[in-house]
């Protein structure tokens, strides 16, 4: 299971303070600044939100997790973590039920966004507080993860023979994140364009 990552890495250009970032990249957030989300408005995420806090969202998320899968009729096991300072949740299963659960997924993710999102919600519901929490459904952030980490050491092998910049795929704020080590890792530094969806990685050549 993928632990939630807490920001994008220090070399990321935000865009200007007046322009308003939506609420789907809450994930690029540096811990302790304002970060928004579908909650409405802005409001300060706990820095250092304790382990015992922590617990808590996984077993509120757990809850709200199993009531949806008893809805749907899907089976699945619910495994709960803390690392890197959030709450960690990921719906698992087998044979049947991880093809059941991949429908929770979406092509891109893009369904796993919006039920991790839900979660949030439905955790910032019970506490009062906003959620980071990171959830994973059938394995597949951890799946995304390696090859994200393979193609962007392919694109960092490549800035360096050609010197020139490389603009990768759109990404979602999770996805972007694993790209930023991976360059960081490499010696080199990396930008996030553009606005979501289309917001992508631009990895940039090491300064002569």
């Amino acid at each position: 299971m993928e632990s939630g990552e807490q920001a994008e890495a220090v070399t990321v250009q935000d865009r200007p303070a007046d322009e308003a970032e939506p609420a789907v990249a809450v994930d690029e957030t540096v811990a302790g600044e304002t970060d928004e989300g579908a909650a409405g408005g802005a409001k300060k995420s706990r820095s250092r939100a304790s382990i015992k806090d922590l617990e808590e969202e996984g077993e509120v998320a757990a809850d709200y997790l199993e009531e949806f899968l008893d809805i749907v009729d899907v089976d699945g096991d619910i495994d709960i973590d803390v690392e890197n300072g959030r709450a960690s949740v990921a719906i698992v299963g087998d044979g049947g039920s991880e093809r059941a659960l991949r429908r929770f997924v979406g092509s891109s993710g893009e369904v796993l966004e919006a039920l991790q999102e839900l979660t949030r919600l439905a955790v910032q519901a019970n506490t009062g507080e906003r959620s980071r929490l990171m959830l994973d459904v059938a394995g597949y952030r951890a799946q995304r993860r390696t090859q994200l980490t393979e193609k962007a050491t392919k694109v960092c092998q490549q800035v360096k023979n050609s010197g020139k910049s490389v603009a990768m795929e759109p990404m979602s704020a999770f996805e972007r994140k694993i790209v930023h080590d991976v360059v960081a890792e490499a010696g080199l530094t990396s930008e996030s364009e553009g606005v979501d969806p289309n917001r992508h990685v631009v990895v940039l050549p090491a300064e002569s």
